[in-house]
């Protein structure tokens, strides 16, 4: 497997050494059978998520570079960390990249299968971070995502500086797609507010 790796180049193989022996038996399992559940693990997740970036920047650039069994071996080691991360991602990165791959080969059975995670794997301040991706797509998911989760939710979200206009948004996606009376109402407290601040 080490000499496999080495060929993938610089990157890839430093994301592979870095990883801990339980985490790259758990990628060599699900390279060669399906995985069962497995206990979460965020360590282990950082570490696939690194390698997957890795691979996904290899398999961009590797045309002329790797042979065809090469490119084989890289994308089914990059689709082994896909599949463990799909049933375990518990952040905002592991879920843009797990997004991005699947918009890329235009499966949007699987787009469909991560957006319908995301309010029970994500807290909403990562929900909030994917809202500010640069994929507009990966945007809409989680605006749309967002406008499903409870009004106080959102609510508390205000409070964060970070994530106070992505709350905002979604609150007003909340009233206006929705028919939600207490987003109204809290988009109307918001800017009553505003106003008394600018004539003060």
């Amino acid at each position: 497997m080490n000499k496999t790796i080495e060929e993938f180049g610089e990157r890839v193989a430093s994301a592979w050494q870095g990883m801990r022996p339980t985490t790259k038996r758990l990628v060599e399992r699900a390279l060669q059978t399906s995985l069962t559940a497995i206990p979460y693990d965020a360590r282990a997740e950082w570490e696939l998520c690194r390698l997957l970036a890795a691979l996904e920047d290899r398999a961009k650039e590797a045309k002329g570079n790797l042979n065809a069994e090469q490119i084989e071996a890289l994308m089914r080691m990059a689709d082994a960390c896909a599949a463990i991360l799909h049933t375990q991602a518990r952040s905002a990165e592991s879920f843009e990249l797990l997004f991005t791959r699947a918009l890329r080969a235009k499966d949007f059975k699987k787009v469909d299968e991560l957006a319908d995670s995301l309010l029970t794997r994500l807290a909403l301040s990562e929900i909030s971070e994917l809202a500010r991706s640069n994929n507009v797509m990966i945007r809409a998911i989680a605006f749309e995502t967002l406008a499903q989760a409870p009004t106080s939710a959102l609510v508390q979200l205000l409070n964060d500086p970070v994530d106070a206009g992505v709350a905002r948004i979604a609150l007003y996606i909340q009233a206006e797609e929705y028919g939600s009376e207490e987003a109204r109402w809290v988009i109307e407290a918001i800017e009553e507010a505003a106003e008394v601040e600018l004539d003060s």
